[in-house]
């Protein structure tokens, strides 16, 4: 059944992706929008110019909750991302526009297995331990619960839509931590997405901007951070620019606008010069760098969250 308007329902896939109207996806999204998406596919699919295209607007990850809105046709929703602040577009989370068929209803309230949290770029979901497929592409920072016992090196694990659990190789995942991380600790899992591919709206291992970077690492720890970048900068606490350090956050804007970006300071500043690590719209991918001059010239403050 379709999720209803007014009700809560969850990502049943592993990636889906949120749009900003059901008119303005294009032929090239089609992997995206299957009942299975193929977001890999997606991505080697376009050319660099789709990468920026500005239909998509954040991307949720297998378990998200959202609050159903509205429904639209040919099976679309609007919905409310709950994990995924955005104060300035709506009180309760980021809004948009996705497919029903990548939610659904939220599991019965029952015993809860310890949390978990997927530690490596991408993992599988199998029906059964060392058995075939369920869900491929799980990406890193995926919350997930224990449903049992270790057998022979895989986990089982509750997924979105499924009575029964699935399985996944015990390596892939930790758990996820009670107490609040070191900033090193998250800029370790950043650095692990170097080169990844510039996918305006990405938050997922297969392609991610400048704040999906900052947000997915803090998750990864169970920290919710703000998914836009003007959003995190009021979320996080200012510090006098060289007083950063490894896992503060410089933010980014031009004269009289909003901050449009940010980046993941990698080193202390140095003789005025300061390095980050950011997903950049300019290569098209996440890279380590000093600031260049357009960087420095728009540079705003360093933050810490």
């Amino acid at each position: 059944m379709a999720p209803q308007p007014g009700h809560q329902a969850v990502v049943r896939v592993p990636v889906a992706t949120l749009w900003a109207d059901p008119d303005a996806v294009r032929p090239i999204d089609g992997p995206a929008l299957r009942d299975r998406p193929d977001v890999a596919a997606w991505v080697a699919g376009m050319d660099r110019d789709q990468w920026v295209g500005d239909c998509v607007l954040t991307q949720l990850l297998l378990g998200e909750p959202v609050l159903v809105t509205g429904a639209g046709p040919d099976g679309w929703v609007r919905v409310v991302a709950l994990g995924q602040p955005a104060a300035k577009l709506a009180p309760r989370g980021y809004p948009g526009w996705m497919r029903s068929a990548h939610l659904a209803a939220p599991a019965d309230a029952g015993p809860a297995g310890p949390a978990l949290v997927v530690d490596v770029r991408r993992t599988t979901l199998h029906e059964a331990a060392g058995g075939p497929p369920a869900l491929t592409g799980v990406v890193l920072g995926t919350h997930l619960t224990s449903a049992g016992r270790l057998a022979d090196g895989w986990r089982p694990v509750r997924a979105p839509g499924r009575v029964e659990p699935l399985w996944a190789p015990e390596g892939d995942l930790v758990p996820l931590p009670a107490e609040r991380p070191e900033a090193k600790e998250v800029l370790a899992v950043a650095e692990r997405l170097r080169d990844l591919v510039y996918i305006w709206g990405g938050l997922s291992t297969d392609g991610i901007d400048c704040s999906g970077l900052v947000h997915l690492a803090w998750r990864r720890y169970g920290v919710t951070l703000p998914r836009d970048a003007d959003d995190q900068a009021e979320a996080t606490t200012p510090l006098a620019l060289d007083d950063e350090r490894p896992g503060d956050l410089y933010f980014f804007a031009r004269p009289g606008r909003r901050i449009h970006h940010v980046g993941i300071v990698t080193a202390e500043p140095h003789g005025g010069r300061r390095r980050m690590l950011h997903a950049c719209y300019l290569t098209r991918r996440v890279v380590e760098e000093e600031l260049p001059p357009d960087r420095v010239a728009t540079l705003v403050g360093a933050h810490r969250v």
